[in-house]
């Protein structure tokens, strides 16, 4: 097989030649692969090359007006949508982390006027010629942002703000939620058309987890959140291709909805979350669910040695691949406290044992 019939056959929940591959890495540990493999600083595709990864994205970029200023004196960043980040540096690296909350306590008119970019916004005119540049890869659109009610309409927010507006309906909270996924809806609408076939899987995301149980109640889930999902996974299952939804921490307690919904594949899985032990979940969902994630980057990548990494992810995949149904990533992006050495046993254990 290719990477693309890989990558089609193990999210159908079948056995393909051997496990697809799929990496995600933060900035320091990213470049620290590249150093080693002698790659340019921004050459991405070389190394997800060298390190046999089976995935590629495919995103139309954004080409609209500046909204929102950004903020130097404060070192502060502003995207399109208003969402503030700053620099914030710790032992091993940093992060642009979110700050300011700008909608924090906004009106419903004020949420009303906020500005927002278009779909108009972003150029679809190169979508099709990237799926035809990764035509052997398993091709995906989307990501973990969404639709993501609660992380990104929290950066404007803040988390605290979205679960209260969840929970009572407030009508700034929920204007700014609809305002983000109708814009987010028509993005990957017109993303699909303009690939005309050549995008293999959808990728959805909402942290519904925290590391000992659920973020909200899955009364609240279903009220609020699940009408929402349905949505996009409609979107996907309307392009024939798999719906993958990312979640971080204890989410398993959602997964009978998702396979009520149609979603066909789930991310992240933090294995030292509630519920979110590999054999748990294999036990219990697979067959009906495919897998992508498992390898935590808590875990030996991240503090153990090298040979201690290899034997985390040689028991990970014993547990996953039977069946078939399993990709193998890390459950986040890898962090910059991952040794080098730890991450590159990682992706060896992954080609030398992943093999049907």
């Amino acid at each position: 097989m290719n990477s693309k019939q890989r990558v089609r056959t193990t999210f159908a929940r079948c056995i393909p030649d051997r496990v697809p591959i799929n990496y995600l890495g933060n900035a320091g540990i990213d470049a620290r692969l590249k150093a080693h493999f002698g790659l340019a600083a921004d050459d991405h595709e070389g190394l997800l090359r060298a390190l046999r990864v089976d995935i590629r994205a495919v995103h139309p970029p954004y080409r609209g007006p500046k909204l929102h200023p950004d903020i130097p004196e404060r070192g502060i960043l502003t995207d399109e949508w208003g969402i503030r980040r700053t620099w914030v540096a710790h032992a091993s690296g940093g992060y642009w982390d979110y700050c300011d909350f700008p909608l924090r306590d906004a009106t419903e008119a004020e949420v009303a006027a906020w500005p927002l970019p278009s779909p108009d916004d972003y150029d679809y005119s190169g979508v099709r010629a990237e799926c035809e540049r990764h035509r052997e890869f398993g091709v995906y659109t989307g990501h973990a942002g969404v639709p993501d009610v609660i992380n990104m309409c929290g950066m404007l927010r803040t988390m605290e703000q979205i679960l209260v507006d969840l929970i009572s309906d407030e009508p700034a909270g929920l204007l700014l939620i609809k305002r983000k996924l109708d814009i987010q809806f028509e993005i990957l609408r017109r993303t699909f058309e303009a690939a005309r076939g050549g995008i293999d899987f959808l990728w959805l995301g909402e942290d519904l987890g925290t590391q000992i149980g659920p973020t909200l109640s899955l009364d609240l889930y279903r009220r609020q959140l699940r009408p929402l999902h349905q949505r996009f996974v409609d979107l996907g299952k309307a392009y024939d291709v798999p719906v993958m939804v990312h979640s971080c921490g204890s989410s398993s307690w959602a997964f009978e909805d998702f396979i009520a919904m149609g979603v066909g594949v789930v991310d992240t899985l933090q294995p030292e979350a509630k519920a979110m032990a590999p054999a748990y979940l294999k036990a219990k969902f697979g067959g009906r669910l495919a897998f992508h994630g498992c390898i935590s980057t808590a875990g030996p990548v991240a503090y153990g040695t090298a040979a201690e990494t290899a034997e985390y992810c040689r028991r990970t995949l014993e547990i996953m691949m039977p069946g078939g149904g399993y990709c193998f990533a890390p459950t986040h992006m890898l962090q910059d406290n991952s040794p080098t050495e730890n991450v590159l046993a990682m992706y060896e254990t992954a080609w030398k044992y992943g093999g049907y």
